[in-house]
């Protein structure tokens, strides 16, 4: 047994905890309008192309050390971090071997754009056994709207051209797709864009960001076009995908319906496990607070499996909840919401309180109209029914509740608006 087996038996660890890691820091090769890394995170490193051996080997000695295992998750993120280069992740998961012990094991993920993910890139990715998660806005049309590189061209091509090469290697990346004010207009053109890729995971990931007047940008969703871009996918996985397509919000949602618990730390009722660690050692609370505010040290000076434990990470992480306003806690979807991510929260509660989920209104109408379908899909799983009964069946629900709805009739998904200016081209 390695000296480092030795030293982590010997050594108490505390709960889990996930890092990500910045190893280009804010650099990109891509100019995405909504990107909010690039304008307002922290400007350490600024200056370096890639994090440097000393700091990268430290980091992975620590948080090998720190973890309880014996699965060990590294994420790479930006920015972009394959800018970092190849040699980088090759020296970084040399580097995972020598300091793993006996029994554990290392998994790695690397979020891309994709813009560099040529024949190399891709041979190294499945020799090493990297998740990849890609970003892809749904159709060529709306990916390209906002996902341009410096010099203006869109980049959709060249991503499709990736998602080829890791297919063929025998990767299958989640696919990562931004819900902005364009692409919540054309729900199920985006839906089955990234479905019809074959991947088989898609991550819908809503646009928040506030102007400096404190309303919403222009390319930020609001909660109404959130919920209707929501219901009407929920609608189109649920009857036509189970067992095919699998999208990160409604498996969440569905399993703590279940009696489990949500692994999206924006669901969770507390948060604050998940650190930043920035290009040269700066660890951050969050990725939405790699700001100042919320440095909390650096590894180079302080241990990350401390660091994660400090009060002011504590507080950071049960802030989540003890700033609830009063709406949220006597929401009736509180256990599945858990007022969303802190940096949304940021609109007056009905009753005047700060504090209240931009997205609000348009979750608490999701979940209203997810649940029923919900409790059909729960039933039948647990009576191990095939994905093809139980959408047949799901169909039949919808068909039940359509019935004896006209145009002008208010829509059953409750979202007060009359069914023709909502959803009645979804109804079969």
């Amino acid at each position: 047994m390695s000296s480092t087996s030795s030293r982590l038996k010997e050594s108490p660890v505390g709960e889990p905890f996930s890092v990500m890691i910045k190893p280009a820091g804010r650099r990109c090769n891509l100019a995405c309008d909504y990107c909010y890394y690039s304008k307002g995170a922290a400007a350490s490193g600024k200056s370096s192309l890639r994090m440097d051996d000393k700091t990268l080997e430290i980091l992975i000695r620590q948080y090998i050390e720190a973890s309880p295992g014996p699965d060990v998750n590294f994420v790479w993120h930006g920015g972009e971090p394959t800018l970092a280069g190849l040699d980088f992740f090759r020296m970084a998961v040399k580097l995972q071997r020598r300091r793993l012990p006996e029994g554990f094991s290392c998994r790695n993920n690397i979020q891309t754009n994709g813009v560099l993910l040529d024949d190399e890139w891709c041979d190294f990715l499945a020799e090493e056994n990297f998740d990849v998660g890609l970003s892809v806005d749904g159709t060529d049309f709306i990916h390209d709207l906002h996902r341009k590189d410096f010099s203006g061209f869109g980049s959709y091509e060249r991503v499709i051209q990736a998602a080829e090469r890791l297919r063929i290697r025998g990767i299958k990346p989640d696919l990562l797709c931004t819900v902005t004010s364009d692409s919540a207009e054309q729900p199920l053109n985006v839906y089955r864009a990234l479905r019809d890729l074959g991947f088989g995971w898609i991550q819908f990931i809503p646009v928040v960001s506030r102007s400096p007047s404190g309303g919403l940008t222009s390319f930020s969703v609001d909660a109404q076009s959130y919920g209707d871009f929501l219901i009407a996918v929920f609608d189109e996985w649920s009857q036509n995908d189970l067992g095919l397509t699998d999208v990160q919000l409604f498996a969440e949602t569905i399993r703590v319906w279940s009696g489990g618990t949500a692994g999206l730390c924006w669901m969770s009722a507390v948060c604050g496990r998940a650190l930043i660690v920035e290009i040269n050692g700066d660890i951050y609370s969050c990725d939405h607070y790699a700001y100042d505010s919320h440095k909390i040290g650096n590894i180079t000076d302080k241990n990350i499996g401390d660091i994660i434990n400090q009060p002011f990470q504590r507080a950071f992480g049960e802030n989540k909840q003890n700033s609830l306003p009063e709406q949220c806690r006597r929401c009736e979807w509180l256990a599945v919401c858990n007022g969303g991510c802190p940096k949304d929260r940021f609109i007056l509660s009905e009753d005047g309180e700060p504090g209240l989920n931009a997205l609000c209104g348009g979750l608490k109408r999701f979940f209203a109209h997810a649940r029923p379908a919900a409790e059909i899909i729960e039933r039948f799983i647990k009576e191990k029914k095939s994905p093809a009964v139980i959408m047949s069946a799901l169909k039949e629900y919808r068909k039940n509740i359509w019935k004896n709805i006209g145009r002008n009739d208010p829509c059953p998904c409750g979202s007060g608006r009359k069914a023709k200016r909502c959803c009645w081209n979804t109804r079969t």
